[in-house]
C-alpha cells in the first residue's frame, strides 16, 4: 500500500507541491527518504520514529520508504517532518488516507511530538489554497498562513491534536489571521537642523521612488535624515503587503503571525557580504534588497562595500527583481525598493575643510568616491552634498515640516501615478517608468525641453540620466499637482543630477 501527503519545496517566494509517498513492504526492517533530500529532511525519519514513539505507537517491522516527488527537485528543511508523519500513520492505517491526502502539510517534529513552527507558511498557504487543498502547519505558524483568504488553515500544536483532528475526536477550528502591526515610532524630520536641501531632495526621492546619494562631512547628518525616510513613504496596500510578508515569511521575520502595512527599513553594515546583500548561502535564501522590496535600502558608507557588491546593484535597480543564480539553484526574488546610500567625500571625511583635511586632498576625494563605479553612479537620481552644520543652528528649536506633513504631499504625488499608471504591468511609479511611456507622461514644455537638451550637451549626459532627469521632473511636478512638466521643474531636477563636485570622474 502507498499512502499519500502533500508538501511544499520552496523556490524563491514560490512554493512548490511536492507529493509526500510513503510505502511499507516486506523485507529486512528499515527506513528510507528518497527524492533528492538534504541533511535535515533525511534525518526527519530520527524525529518522526521518536515523535511516534512518545505518542505510543511504533513504527511497524517492515521496509518503510517514503519518496520526495518530483525526485529531481531538491528538499530542504525541517517542515518535510510533519508530512512525512501523516504518510507513514496513513500508510499503517491509523489515519485516514483520504483525509491526509486533502491537506498539504508543513512542520517540525520534536521529539515529544510537538510542532514546531518553521518559515515559509504564508507562500505555502498560496500553493495550498492553488491546489484546491488545507493547509496543516504547526499553531504558532496559523495566524501567518490565515492571511491567505481562500485556504482554510487548521494549526494544531502537537502531533496527537493532528491525528484527533482527522480521525474526529476533537475538529479543530480554522486559525485566524494574526493582526496587523502597528506603525512603529519613526523619527521626524523636525529632528534635523537646517539641511533644506537635502530634505528637500528626500521628499522628492519618496514621492518618485528615486534613488538619492547623499555627500557630507562626518556628523552632518547623513544617516539621521536617512533613518527618516520610511517616515515619509505610505503605507503598503495589501497587493505590496502581501508581496513583502511573503519574503519575510521565508526568512523568518515575521512574528506572532502579524502583517505590517509599514514599509521596510534595512541598513546593512559594510561589511555585508554579496549573498548578505543580493541573496544566496545556503538555499539561495533572499538578501537585503529583497528584505526592503516596497521599502527603503540604506547603505551607509557605500564607498566602503566591497566592489563585487556595489556592482550586483546595477541590474536590480534597474529591474526590479535579482537573480540569484547557484550552481544548484536559480531563484528569482523581487526587490523594487527605494535606495538610499551615504558617504564621506574622502577617507579621512574633510575634503572640503581645508583646516582638518589631510595631506592628500584633493586626491584623496577622487580616490575614495572614485571607488564607485560610472555605471552604479549614474543610477542616482538625486545626489546631494550635505554640509556641516554650524553650532549656530544646533542651538536653535526645531524648524523645518514634520514627517507627517511632508507625508501628506508624498501619499497625495503617489495617488496621482497610481492613477496615471493604472492597468500598467511594469509601472507603479515615476521610476518605473521608461521608454516611449516615459516620454508620453513626462513630455517637458519647450522651454523645459530646450534647458534639458543644453544640459545634456554640456554635461554629458548618458541616456540613462537624460531619462532619469524626465522622471524626477515629473515626480517635481507631481508634488506640485501639475500637469504639465515646466522648465522650472526641469531646472529643479537638473540641479540634483549635475553635481560634479561630488564625484571626480
Amino acid at each position: 500500500m502507498v499512502a499519500r501527503a502533500y508538501s511544499v519545496a520552496f523556490h524563491g517566494v514560490e512554493a512548490r507541491l511536492v507529493e509526500v509517498q510513503c510505502s511499507l513492504a516486506a523485507g529486512i526492517p528499515a527506513f528510507s527518504i528518497v527524492g533528492l533530500p538534504d541533511k535535515a529532511v533525511s534525518e526527519a525519519r530520527e524525529r518522526v520514529r521518536a515523535a511516534l514513539t512518545s505518542l505510543g505507537l511504533a513504527l511497524p517491522s517492515k521496509r518503510i520508504t517514503v519518496n520526495l516527488s518530483p525526485a529531481d527537485l531538491i528538499k530542504e528543511g525541517s517542515h518535510f517532518d510533519l508530512p512525512i508523519a501523516l504518510a507513514v500513520l496513513a500508510a499503517m492505517d491509523v489515519l485516514p488516507a483520504e483525509e491526509v491526502i486533502r491537506q498539504v502539510a508543513l512542520g517540525e517534529l520534536s521529539l515529544d511530538g510537538k510542532l514546531v513552527p518553521v518559515v515559509g507558511a504564508l507562500p505555502a498557504a498560496i500553493a495550498a489554497g492553488e491546489a484546491s487543498c488545507d493547509l496543516l502547519c504547526p499553531r504558532d505558524c496559523g495566524a501567518e498562513a490565515a492571511w491567505v483568504g481562500s485556504v482554510k488553515v487548521i494549526a494544531p500544536a502537537t502531533l496527537l491534536e493532528a491525528m484527533n483532528h482527522f480521525k474526529g475526536r476533537h475538529i479543530l477550528p480554522p486559525a485566524q489571521p494574526g493582526e496587523v502591526s502597528a506603525p512603529r515610532a519613526v523619527h521626524d524630520l523636525t529632528d534635523v537642523k537646517g539641511q533644506e536641501k537635502a530634505k528637500r531632495a528626500m521628499e522628492i526621492a519618496a514621492a518618485g521612488r528615486h534613488h538619492l546619494f547623499f555627500v557630507g562631512e562626518p556628523g552632518s547628518g547623513k544617516s539621521m535624515m536617512a533613518s527618516r525616510m520610511a517616515g515619509l513613504l505610505p503605507p503598503m496596500n495589501a497587493e505590496e503587503a502581501l508581496e513583502t510578508s511573503m519574503i519575510h515569511s521565508l526568512s523568518g521575520l515575521l512574528t506572532k503571525g502579524g502583517i505590517s502595512r509599514t514599509r521596510p527599513f534595512r541598513d546593512p553594515h559594510h561589511t555585508a557580504s554579496m549573498a548578505a546583500i543580493v541573496g544566496g548561502g545556503r538555499g539561495a535564501k533572499p538578501g537585503e534588497i529583497s528584505l526592503a522590496h516596497n521599502g527603503v535600502l540604506y547603505m551607509d558608507e557605500f564607498p566602503e562595500y566591497s566592489r563585487t557588491v556595489l556592482e550586483t546593484l546595477r541590474q536590480p535597480l534597474e529591474t526590479g527583481k535579482v537573480m540569484v543564480a547557484r550552481a544548484n539553484a536559480h531563484v528569482s526574488y523581487p526587490c523594487r525598493f527605494l535606495l538610499v546610500a551615504a558617504a564621506n567625500p574622502c577617507r579621512c571625511g574633510y575634503l572640503t575643510d581645508p583646516a582638518r583635511a589631510c595631506a592628500r586632498a584633493p586626491i584623496c576625494g577622487q580616490d575614495y568616491l572614485g571607488k564607485i563605479s560610472g555605471p552604479l553612479w549614474d543610477r542616482f537620481d538625486l545626489r546631494v552634498e550635505v554640509p556641516p552644520v554650524s553650532m549656530q543652528a544646533l542651538d536653535q528649536p526645531p524648524a523645518g515640516e514634520p514627517s507627517a506633513v511632508i507625508a501628506e504631499r508624498v501619499a497625495a504625488a503617489w495617488a496621482i501615478q497610481r492613477q496615471r499608471f493604472a492597468g500598467n504591468a511594469t509601472a507603479r511609479l515615476n521610476a518605473d517608468a521608461e521608454g516611449g511611456l516615459l516620454e508620453q507622461v513626462a513630455k517637458p514644455d519647450a522651454e523645459g525641453a530646450t534647458l534639458l537638451t543644453r544640459a545634456a550637451d554640456k554635461f554629458k549626459l548618458t541616456a540613462r540620466g537624460y531619462h532619469r532627469v524626465l522622471r524626477v521632473a515629473r515626480t517635481i511636478a507631481d508634488l506640485d499637482a501639475s500637469r504639465d512638466v515646466r522648465v522650472t521643474h526641469i531646472a529643479e531636477a537638473l540641479g540634483y543630477r549635475i553635481v560634479s563636485e561630488l564625484r571626480a570622474g
